[in-house]
C-alpha cells in the first residue's frame, strides 16, 4: 500500500507547485459539487496568517479533541510523509485511507482538468488536489469537525471553499510577496478573503495597518471579532521544565497554570488564539479546565525549536522568514543557557534570506551554510556570499553544500571553545524542508 501512496504523490507532484497561487476557486469547486460537497459534512475551524498557523492548527485540534468530538486536521508543508497534511483524530491518515481518497476524486479531477484545459485554463495545481483530497477522507470517516490551515493566503486559496465557524489570524507580515502583494496591506487583504458572513474572527495583535484591515473585513460580513490585545491576552508565563506554565485570558474565562509543552512567547499567543477559537467554536463560553489540560499537555510541534540531539545540543526550527526568526531568538534566549551556539542555514530562493541573516547574526557566533534537496532551493553558494556580507567578520561563516556534512562541522564549532556540558548548541533553520532533513538525518521521522 506505501508503494501505491507513493505513486500517487509523484502522480499529483507533476502539477503546478502548492507555492503558486491560480487566482480562481472555480476548479476546486467544481470538483466539490462532482462529489457531492463533502466540505459541507463537517464543521469547520478556518486558519491563515503568515507565522503560526501550524502550531495553532495542531493546538485547536487536540482542544476540539479534548471536548469529545472526532477531528480533521489539514496543514502544510509536511515534514516527512505527505500523509501528515491530512490527520484524523490527530494522526497522519492511513495508507488505505489516503490511496480511497485519492480513488474517489480522480475521476472527477480528471473530468474538471479537462473542462478546464479545454477552455485554456490550467489543471488543479498539487494543493488543489490535496485539499480535495482532505475532504473527502474527512467526510468519508467521518469528522465532527476539521482544523484546516490555508496554503498561502486566503481568498484564492484552495481551502476557501469551505464557510468556517471560526476565522482565525495569525499574526501577518511579509511572505510569499511575489504571490500575495508587495505591502502588508496588499498580504492582509488577500489573507482576510477566508472571512465570511457571520463567521466568528479571532486575530492575533497585528501591526496597525493589519489589524485595520481585518476590522474592515469583519464589520462587512457581520462577523464577532475577537482581538489579542483587546479581548484576549497571556496574562503570565512561567518558564517550566519542557514548556511554560501559562495564565490566558479570554472573553469567557481566565485560565490559570496551563502547561503548555512547548518553549517561547509565540506559542503561549498561539495558544491563546487556540483557546479562544475552540471557545468561539462552541458558543463561546468557557471550555472546561479539564479539557483544557488534557488539550494543551497533548500538544506536539515538530520542527519546532525541536531538540533532535545531545552533546552538543542540537535544536531544528522551522522559522523561514524575518518574524519567525525573531520570535526563535527570544524563545532561545528564554529556554536555553547557550554559551555557544553555531547555526545550518538554508533557504528557498524566494525568501528573505538577507533579512533573515541580518537577525540571526546577533545569536550566532558562527554560521554554517549548507544546501536542500529541493530545485527552490537557494544556491548554497549564493547564501554564503550574502552570509559574509551579513556576518561582516568572514572567520564566523563556513560553506558545506550537503547537510550532513554542515551538522557535523557546527557540532564541531560549537565545542571547539571546551564549554561545559550543556552549553553548547547546534540550530538548524531557514526552511521546513531544512527541518525535514535534518530530523530525518538524526532519526526523527515521526510527525
Amino acid at each position: 500500500m506505501m508503494v501505491r501512496v507513493e505513486e500517487i504523490y509523484r502522480d499529483i507532484l507533476t502539477r503546478a507547485p502548492e507555492h503558486r497561487v491560480q487566482p480562481s476557486l472555480e476548479r476546486v469547486e467544481a470538483v466539490c459539487e462532482l462529489l457531492g460537497d463533502p466540505q459541507r459534512a463537517f464543521r469547520t475551524i478556518h486558519l491563515t496568517g503568515t507565522n503560526g498557523k501550524t502550531s495553532t492548527a495542531r493546538m485547536v485540534e487536540r482542544l476540539v479533541a479534548a471536548m469529545g468530538l472526532r477531528t480533521g486536521r489539514f496543514t502544510s508543508p509536511h515534514l516527512h510523509t505527505v500523509r501528515e497534511r491530512i490527520a484524523i483524530d490527530g494522526a497522519p491518515i492511513s495508507p488505505e485511507a489516503f490511496v480511497a481518497a485519492w480513488e474517489d476524486i480522480a475521476p472527477f479531477v480528471e473530468m474538471v482538468d479537462a473542462r478546464s484545459q479545454a477552455r485554456g485554463g490550467p489543471r488543479l495545481s498539487f494543493f488543489e488536489v490535496f485539499t480535495l483530497m482532505a475532504f473527502d477522507a474527512f467526510a468519508d470517516a467521518p469528522v465532527d469537525v476539521a482544523v484546516v490551515e490555508v496554503g498561502m493566503g486566503g481568498r484564492w486559496d484552495a481551502t476557501n471553499v469551505v464557510e468556517a465557524d471560526v476565522a482565525v489570524l495569525t499574526p501577518v507580515d511579509w511572505d510569499h510577496m511575489q504571490w500575495l502583494g508587495s505591502t502588508l496591506r496588499e498580504i492582509a487583504g488577500e489573507k482576510v478573503g477566508i472571512i465570511k458572513d457571520g463567521t466568528t474572527v479571532i486575530s492575533a495583535e497585528q501591526r496597525e495597518e493589519v489589524a485595520g484591515i481585518i476590522a474592515v473585513a469583519a464589520a462587512q460580513h457581520g462577523s464577532r471579532l475577537v482581538e489579542e490585545g483587546r479581548d484576549l491576552a497571556v496574562v503570565q508565563r512561567r518558564v517550566g521544565v519542557g514548556g511554560q506554565l501559562l495564565t490566558l485570558r479570554t472573553p469567557a474565562a481566565t485560565y490559570e497554570d496551563v502547561f503548555l509543552p512547548l518553549h517561547g512567547e509565540h506559542q503561549a499567543r498561539n495558544a491563546l488564539l487556540a483557546l479562544a477559537a475552540v471557545e468561539a467554536f462552541f458558543g463561546g463560553g468557557a471550555l472546561p479546565a479539564e479539557a483544557v489540560e488534557e488539550g494543551f499537555a497533548g500538544v506536539t510541534s515538530p520542527g519546532r525549536l525541536e531538540v533532535v540531539r545531545t552533546s552538543p545540543t542540537v535544536l531544528v526550527d522551522a522559522a523561514h522568514n524575518p518574524h519567525g526568526i525573531r520570535a526563535l531568538r527570544d524563545a532561545l534566549d528564554e529556554a536555553f543557557a547557550f554559551r555557544r551556539l553555531v547555526g545550518v542555514v538554508s533557504c528557498m530562493a524566494d525568501k528573505q534570506a538577507e533579512a533573515m541573516l541580518g537577525e540571526l547574526e546577533p545569536f550566532l557566533d558562527e554560521v554554517v551554510v549548507t544546501g536542500m534537496h529541493s530545485s527552490r532551493a537557494m544556491d548554497p553558494s549564493v547564501l554564503y556570499e550574502l552570509a559574509q556580507d551579513v556576518f561582516v567578520d568572514t572567520d564566523r561563516v563556513y560553506l558545506a553544500p550537503f547537510l550532513a556534512d554542515a551538522v557535523d562541522l557546527a557540532a564541531a564549532r560549537a565545542e571547539a571553545e571546551g564549554d561545559p556540558a550543556g552549553t553548547a548548541g547546534v540550530l538548524v533553520v531557514g526552511s521546513v524542508l531544512l527541518a525535514a532533513e535534518a530530523r530525518a538525518l538524526l532519526g526523527r521521522t515521526e510527525a
